[in-house]
Formats: structure tokens, C-alpha cells, sequence
């Protein structure tokens, strides 16, 4: 059974799970269980997890080539590990190669990466984009993650629920692309949002990691589901990635080991395989396009001669190099998840101007308070 992770249904039953951890039978334990950035924060400080240096073994030495930030989102208040990952997640901006040719006259990641370097020259490639007749964006969410990583203060403080500057500038851009046609009013993860992936896309890019590129748009580019993931099955080979106009992070998955397991030793294994051996994270980056928890790992395939087919061979591991040693979770709290959710949510009507401002923030503080009761405004 697979427990989607939307309105926190799956943080919801793990929760249930490790409440019974104690009164079940030993193969009925959970050993392992993860967790996204998003709501790490919610187990890092609790008994629920089990230190992965002091409990389970695993040795500074074979964390020492990780990402920083991979940890820091998974150490405790008593500076304890609680997870590990395989993943490290800078994002960037992975755009149609023929779109880019017919609006920029140029399709190469240097050049595009240049001409969408900052917000303002973003909002001219629209414009040019629209009058071509493409959308520069999928949808309302496509560029959330570009805004509220770059953050500076909390979602939280101190129980009381902060809007950052960087949220309200998401919703000014937002609505300005959604009134001019530069989006197609597309939701994430919908059908519709999937559909601009595809051969008849019209979509000049998105926003997203190296796991967005493997796991959703690979997939939805391809005209025949079945067929071999080659240039001329739908899309795909017709993408490339470059440079977005901010630096910014989405996502990542942790591995928790759970207090209680009876399987201490096979749990140890599986995170070492997953997150410490440096020719696994090899072999997930070059056969997955997957940006990896190892530095060592991720500099030797920038400079070596990889190339990812769906991306027209292009070598997109380098042009993550810079932002992966620089991402900064300091800002996080265990409510970002429900946050980000019930923002975009709410925000949708207002976008398509079925409701104002003041009720699209109204809608936002009743839902998030429904969800975290014990937060204020």
C-alpha cells in the first residue's frame, strides 16, 4: 500500500505506527522509515529515532564526503545524527531545447542560463516566449521552490505563523504571469502540468532538481510509455538544463532508523549502501541522472565525459556543483510541508480571480490553523 505524502496522510499513519512501536510484535516493528525536508524536523528531535553514529555505528569517516546541509537538516538539539541520505537536491531551471531555439535563438545551457539570469530578464523571456506563442511556465506552483528557499526568516517563529517577503513576491509574480498567459494554469503534479512535457508541450521550462528530471519529466515526456527512452519518443533528448535566475534547493529524502527495530544490523547496512558508499552514489547519478550525497562522487562525473540522454546528452551534474556546497536549511521547521501546501492552495482562487487578496489569505490562515492548532497569526 503506497500513502501519498499530501495533507500529511503519510506522516499521519508513521505517526500512528511508531505510537505502537512498543506494543507489537518484533516483526511487526518498523526499522526504517523516511522522511522529506519539508517535516524532517518533526522526528530529528524525538526518541523515535535512532542516532546513526552512537546506535548504530556508522563512523564519521563514512559521512565525511556528504553535503553539509544533509546533516545539519538531521542532527538534533544534543548534536545527534538521525538520518542519512543519497540524495543532495540544488535546483535549476530544465527547458525545451526546440522552445528555447525558437524563442532565444539558441538552445545551448550557457546562453540560456545568461538570458533568464535574473527575475526581470525571466519576465522578458516570458513576454517573448507568450508572443511566440509558449507559456514560460507550467503553472501557479512552478517557481514556488525558486521563492521560498531563498527565504531569510522562518515559517514559524515562536508558534506564531511569518510570511516572508520571498512568499509574497511568488504571489506577485504569480498573478502577473497567470493575467498575461505566460503560465497555462497548470497545477503541480496534475495532468495538465505533465501535458506541457510531452511532444505538443508548450511549456518553455520548469523548475526542479536532478530528481525532477529522472522521476517526473523523463516519464512524461515520452509518447510511448513502453518504448525505449530514445530521441524521437515524445520529447525526450529535447531538454536541457541550465542556471535559474536564484539558487535554490527542493526536496530530499532521509533515512530514519526507528527506535524499537529488531534489525539494528540490517538497518546499519542499508544506510551505509544507500548513503555512504561512494560507487553506489556513483552508479544512482550516472544511471538515474540523480545528484548525489557525495562530493567526490558528483565532482569526478562533472568532469568526466557523462552525458544524460534526456537532457540532448547534456552533462548537468557541473552546473550543480556550486549550489549544492552552498544550501542553507537553517530556516526550516516541521510545518513547511502544510505551509507550502495550503499557501498554494489557497492562492489559486486568487490567481484566477475568483476571490481578492485579502480572502485567498483568510482561506490560508483557516486551513493552516485547522491543520496546526497550536500555531497563532
Amino acid at each position: 500500500m503506497i500513502t501519498p505524502s499530501q495533507d500529511s496522510a503519510y506522516q499521519n499513519k508513521l505517526d500512528e505506527a511508531l505510537l505502537r512501536q512498543d506494543e507489537v510484535p518484533a516483526d511487526e516493528k518498523i526499522d526504517i522509515f523516511l522522511v522529506e525536508s519539508d517535516y524532517a524536523l518533526k522526528y530529528v528531535d524525538t526518541d523515535f529515532t535512532l542516532d546513526v553514529i552512537n546506535d548504530l555505528g556508522i563512523s564519521r569517516e563514512d559521512i565525511k564526503d556528504q553535503y553539509k546541509y544533509t546533516q545539519d537538516i538531521m542532527t538534533d538539539s544534543k548534536g545527534h545524527l538521525k538520518g542519512l541520505t543519497w540524495q543532495a537536491c540544488p535546483g535549476g531551471f530544465i527547458y525545451r531545447r526546440s522552445i528555447a531555439k525558437a524563442v532565444l535563438g539558441t538552445d545551448e545551457p550557457e546562453a540560456v542560463g545568461a538570458a533568464i539570469g535574473n527575475w526581470q530578464k525571466f519576465d522578458d523571456v516570458a513576454l517573448k516566449a507568450k508572443e511566440k506563442g509558449y507559456f514560460m511556465l507550467s503553472g501557479y506552483d512552478d517557481a514556488f521552490r525558486a521563492f521560498s528557499d531563498n527565504m531569510t526568516t522562518p515559517w514559524v517563529i515562536g508558534n506564531k505563523i511569518h510570511i516572508d517577503p520571498q512568499i509574497n513576491a511568488w504571489i506577485e509574480q504569480t498573478k502577473k504571469y497567470t493575467a498575461l498567459g505566460y503560465n497555462n494554469k497548470a497545477s503541480l503534479w496534475t495532468a495538465e502540468s505533465t501535458q506541457g512535457m510531452g511532444a505538443k508541450g508548450k511549456v518553455f521550462g520548469y523548475f526542479g532538481p536532478a530528481w525532477f528530471i529522472d522521476f517526473v519529466m523523463a516519464p512524461a515526456s515520452l509518447d510511448k510509455q513502453n518504448a525505449p527512452r530514445e530521441p524521437g519518443n515524445g520529447s525526450y533528448g529535447d531538454w536541457a538544463f541550465c542556471k535559474e535566475p536564484v539558487g535554490f534547493s527542493w526536496g530530499g529524502t532521509w533515512i530514519c532508523a526507528a527506535k524499537g527495530t529488531d534489525n539494528a544490523d540490517l538497518v546499519k547496512d542499508i544506510l551505509y549502501t544507500l548513503a555512504c558508499d561512494p560507487d553506489v552514489m556513483t552508479n544512482i547519478a550516472v544511471n538515474s541522472g540523480d545528484f548525489t550525497n557525495n562530493i567526490n562522487s558528483m565532482t569526478t562525473i562533472a568532469n568526466s565525459y557523462y552525458k544524460n540522454p534526456f537532457l540532448g546528452n547534456q552533462n548537468h551534474i557541473k552546473f550543480f556543483l556550486d549550489s549544492a556546497t552552498s544550501i542553507d536549511k537553517s530556516n526550516i521547521t516541521q510545518y513547511d510541508l502544510g505551509m507550502a501546501e495550503k499557501l498554494q492552495a489557497a492562492m489559486k482562487d486568487y490567481f484566477n480571480d475568483k476571490i481578492t487578496l485579502d480572502q485567498a489569505w483568510e482561506n490560508f490562515y483557516t486551513a493552516v490553523l485547522e491543520l496546526y492548532p497550536n500555531l497563532s497569526r
